[in-house]
């Protein structure tokens, strides 16, 4: 075993019998584990499943949660949530670990028949997690305050169908003409300013008042800025950090329900 510090010790290729007493101390200590080798994995629960051998990732961590991962994707194939009470065996040449929960009553069991690498460590996390808004979420903070597009703004509908797609935020301006949004999460492109263009011409058919078309995206790319002009379309700057903050204040749900 190599111990660089309290923190972090490290099992390559390790035998069963030092990888259990590693398992066990950072049980003990509550620090994460890590797992590489061959395993298969069979859960009882809310429902059965069994995962035949192959070479994957077992993480245990510090609250009890469990992840099994194949080495691709980003989603685990098995896990348990936290609060998993652990118990550790080594029977018929396999080293077993068992994740039992008792509400609802659940079980994984990952057996090894390989193991490549142990890690053990203490790991501290005190961070804020900050998530700026998707274009779905800016979306329902212009309904929620419209006015960051402009005073008097007055939103109609969202994700509006035409026959070229959806408009994002279609509304009217204060002095009575129609206006289509077009959101963007990031820069604005050429493509985009086609986008509006055509949802635009789409909505012309059938209005009877004048249009405009807005783009919304936190920047304007310089391939777009001139196409933008030549169309007489406009661009307003908007962030999705300042969505997201603006949807942390209210409940997105209740409101658009109330809105409509």
């Amino acid at each position: 075993m190599q111990q660089l510090n309290n923190k972090l010790s490290v099992l390559v290729e390790p035998t069963f019998e030092n990888t259990k007493t590693l398992i066990e101390k950072t049980f003990t200590q509550r620090k994460t584990l890590i797992i590489t080798g061959n395993c298969k994995v069979n859960y009882e629960g809310r429902a059965n499943s069994k995962l035949e051998l192959g070479e994957r990732i077992l993480i245990i961590k510090s609250d009890g949660s469990l992840l099994v991962h194949r080495p691709t994707g980003y989603e685990p194939v098995n896990w348990q949530p936290p609060g998993s009470i652990f118990h550790t065996q080594i029977e018929n040449d396999t080293l077993e670990i068992h994740a039992t929960r008792h509400k609802p009553k659940e079980n994984v069991n990952v057996q090894f028949t390989k193991i490549y690498t142990v890690t053990s460590i203490m790991l501290l996390d005190t961070g804020n997690f900050i998530l700026n808004a998707s274009e779905e979420d800016m979306h329902k903070a212009i309904l929620f305050k419209p006015e960051m597009i402009e005073e008097g703004f007055k939103p109609i509908s969202w994700e509006k169908k035409v026959e070229p797609g959806f408009v994002d935020v279609y509304g009217m301006d204060k002095i009575g003409r129609l206006v289509v949004i077009e959101v963007k999460r990031k820069i604005a492109n050429k493509e985009a300013v086609l986008q509006l263009a055509k949802y635009i011409d789409a909505i012309k058919l059938k209005a009877d008042r004048p249009i405009r078309g807005i783009l919304a995206a936190p920047n304007l790319g310089k391939d777009a800025q001139a196409l933008l002009e030549s169309m007489n379309l406009e661009f307003k700057e908007l962030c999705p950090k300042k969505c997201a903050e603006i949807l942390k204040k209210t409940n997105p749900t209740s409101k658009l329900e109330t809105f409509f």
